[in-house]
């Protein structure tokens, strides 16, 4: 899997950096300190999860669909995705779906021209 942001700092984002919304979480690009390959964070707070098993598992929804839609995933960005409650509802299909087209939309919209050849081919 690819590597993962666990440094404080590295999640903090503007509000003017891209972002895709669904009904299972928020996806924020961020440029990337080393372009060679974007990095995930998860935000899965125990505010929103109050169980710990709840958290895990919507970490383990976010991973499983992360996996699934890499190739959608360009190197410029690192990408930080905020988990909502509803994840817990969503089945496999659904939250692949949801994660390949909120990072199709980040590359359509925001993307340079490395992204805009992925979001053609996808």
């Amino acid at each position: 899997m690819r590597d993962t942001i666990k440094n404080h700092k590295d999640f903090h984002t503007d509000e003017d950096t891209p972002s895709a919304r669904t009904a299972f979480f928020i996806v924020r690009a961020k440029p990337a300190k080393f372009p060679s390959d974007p990095r995930v964070g998860f935000m899965v707070t125990k505010r929103t999860f109050k169980l710990a098993v709840h958290r895990n598992r919507a970490k383990r929804l976010l991973r499983d669909w992360v996996r699934f839609c890499a190739d959608l995933m360009s190197p410029e960005y690192d990408y930080i995705v905020f988990a909502h409650a509803s994840i817990l509802d969503a089945s496999r299909e659904e939250g692949r779906a949801a994660m390949a087209q909120a990072l199709q939309h980040i590359l359509r919209k925001y993307g340079g021209k490395k992204s805009q050849n992925l979001a053609e081919n996808a």
